[in-house]
């Protein structure tokens, strides 16, 4: 009798305990996000994936944060980084012919800190346009790096462009911040012989990996290429060859278990695809496999604790 009694305790005891570890073992699960505006650049929504397959929209995909910043008042390309203190940091486009770039931050995602214009290419005469702003926040040397797409008139060769891109002639700038109070001065990120917008960066295995969209027109491109160095700056400018098909923009790096994929805003079709590699060289196409929610555009995929994710749900 004793032992059976025993034995039931123990049972019990294994239920209860076991599957508290369970439960704290699946709470401790990591979830993913994706940032994007819809429309013109109507303000910050928010999506969640458990596998970076499927994506649902969060707050019945209404916006968190709307832009007040800029002439044109836009909020398009936001891009979101955590810290290693557990805060949220944004940046992005402003407007299609401003000269900084849009900021604020978060410890939730939901409360947001007054919205802040980074005067990034205020120094350079004639400068177009500040495009598609991305921060990197790199853990080594806790350092936060901004970059974005500019034209600035007859700095670089001309390239052929089509009439509708108003004879934009891109290259990468970007800054340096730890407390996005102080920056460094503006310089060149990238140049790698052609137009190019839309830069993202990933760290894998001690390597930096930065995706840019080629926006070279005559002939057409208009896709997502890749180079690598070993810090976040100084990069080759030799790049691969197109690992995207072409019309596609936004490329958005996140690791999900042994693959990197690749998200990109299919401008023309109106939807989103992606790509994935366990190593980096091959890339599979998975645009069959994801989802997002309708009119989602150019955003960025980080990765974020359940307990984040269980505030944006309610």
């Amino acid at each position: 009798m004793r032992k059976n009694i025993s034995y039931l305790l123990t049972v019990c005891l294994f239920c209860l305990f076991g599957g508290q570890i369970a439960f704290a073992q699946g709470q401790d699960k990591e979830v993913y996000l994706f940032s994007y505006f819809k429309g013109n650049g109507d303000g910050l929504h928010l999506a969640y994936s458990t596998d970076g397959l499927k994506w649902e929209s969060l707050n019945n995909d209404s916006i968190y944060l709307k832009p007040i910043l800029g002439k044109d008042k836009l909020m398009r390309d936001p891009s979101i980084v955590q810290d290693d203190k557990g805060t949220f940091h944004m940046v992005w486009t402003t407007g299609w012919w401003d000269q900084g770039v849009g900021y604020a931050s978060s410890k939730d995602l939901i409360n947001w800190s007054e919205q802040k214009n980074i005067p990034v290419m205020e120094k350079f005469t004639g400068t177009r346009n500040t495009w598609a702003p991305e921060v990197f926040y790199d853990k080594k040397d806790k350092t936060f790096y901004i970059f974005w797409a500019s034209t600035i008139p007859d700095a670089y060769p001309e390239v052929e462009t089509t009439t509708n891109e108003k004879g934009l002639n891109h290259r990468q700038y970007y800054v340096t911040t730890k407390d996005f109070k102080a920056f460094s001065d503006t310089k060149l990120f990238f140049d790698g012989g052609f137009s190019v917008i839309d830069g993202a960066i990933i760290q894998k295995d001690n390597k930096y990996y930065l995706f840019v969209k080629d926006e070279t027109s005559v002939p057409t491109e208009k896709n997502i290429r890749v180079t690598s160095g070993d810090k976040p700056y100084d990069f080759p400018t030799q790049v691969s060859a197109p690992i995207s098909e072409n019309w596609v923009e936004g490329p958005a790096p996140l690791q999900v278990g042994e693959y990197v994929y690749i998200y990109f805003d299919k401008y023309r079709s109106k939807k989103y695809g992606a790509i994935r590699s366990k190593d980096m060289q091959t890339w599979e196409d998975v645009s069959d496999r994801v989802s997002f929610p309708s009119g989602t555009r150019h955003g960025t995929a980080f990765t974020v604790s359940p307990e984040v994710l269980a505030k944006l749900k309610k």
